[in-house]
């Protein structure tokens, strides 16, 4: 299978990596808006092209992988370029996910080809976890933690407050909530309940520290609903300790089964990762192998994690599925 990438940022080269270990995948083109020759991947005699020239390789590639961003690019790309290729992003504004799919799908239809959305942990793997314990358990309570781990979105809120030099926010469960909800006493949570938020800034020489934290507190859609608590660290220490972008989360649904409702339940799932674009990079390449073996099927049009049956993941046969995983 030919993959394409489209964006060389963080995710860009957790693609690049998670190729590598897939035996059945291989990269044979990444795109950039940058000057070409500015780019260095990691794979030798692999060509980087401007994304001006990107259809006169639509031929070279099977799947075409989008890295961009949720906010402006996405939006954008993957309607645009499902006319071309078919298609996998990781597009994560959760309340806009049905007019992109809707978007998507329309581009995907007319030109035949096949795309998936919305791909990675969350969206991705913890909406599949909980709509297998939504149809397990119907009569319960969900509840999603994210954590502890980087928050970019809230590390860029924080770098553009004047006088920060630079930073880095860890979104962190409140460990009280996860233990109510673990002993199944279904808690009701206030959004300040559930997380905290842990801001590490490096201030520029002069500035009003004061300030700084506070505009970061009070800071709204970011930090006023949370608890949050501002540390003023020099450069180095930064670097030193807070140079990765670790992540992961709980998925919980609490539930109840018998005549009189008599025995409760609660399914978990949770992620531990030392590399969020990484591993939500290998997410986006099982599902890339999916979008490559549904369109080989005939299958066109915008999917999302839904709809893609679990064996399309794997590069195991049907038979060495059952033998070894069922």
């Amino acid at each position: 299978m030919r993959v394409g990438i489209l964006g060389y940022g963080n995710l860009g080269r957790g693609i690049e990596c998670a190729i590598k270990q897939n035996d059945d995948m291989e990269l044979t083109a990444v795109f950039t808006r940058r000057n070409p020759e500015d780019v260095k991947i990691l794979t030798e005699n692999v060509n980087v092209y401007n994304v001006d020239s990107i259809l006169e390789h639509k031929d070279e590639v099977d799947v075409l992988v989008l890295c961009g961003g949720s906010a402006t690019d996405l939006p954008k790309q993957t309607p645009e370029y499902a006319k071309y290729f078919n298609v996998i992003d990781s597009f994560d504004t959760h309340a806009r996910i049905p007019e992109h799919f809707a978007n998507v799908d329309k581009a995907a239809k007319e030109s035949g080809h096949t795309a998936l959305i919305s791909c990675g942990w969350d969206p991705g793997m913890f909406s599949l976890n909980r709509l297998y314990a939504n149809a397990v358990l119907p009569e319960g309570n969900d509840y999603t933690f994210w954590g502890k781990g980087v928050s970019q979105g809230h590390s860029d809120a924080i770098r553009r407050v004047e006088g920060v030099k630079d930073g880095k926010q860890y979104t962190i469960p409140v460990e009280s909530a996860l233990e109510s909800v673990r002993n199944g006493e279904n808690p009701e949570l206030t959004t300040r309940q559930k997380h905290l938020r842990e801001c590490f800034v490096v201030a520029e020489e002069g500035a009003d520290l004061k300030k700084i934290e506070e505009t970061i507190k009070n800071m709204p859609n970011y930090f006023a609903d949370y608890d949050t608590t501002v540390h003023f660290i020099s450069e180095e220490e930064l670097k030193a300790n807070h140079s990765g972008i670790p992540h992961g989360g709980f998925v919980f649904r609490t539930g109840v089964t018998g005549w009189n409702k008599e025995n409760k339940h609660v399914i978990e799932y949770s992620l531990k990762l030392d590399s969020n674009p990484e591993f939500t990079s290998s997410v986006i390449l099982a599902y890339a192998r999916a979008v490559n073996r549904l369109h080989n099927e005939g299958v066109n049009g915008c999917k999302t994690v839904f709809d893609i049956a679990p064996a399309y993941l794997s590069p195991l046969s049907g038979e060495e599925i059952r033998a070894h995983l069922l």
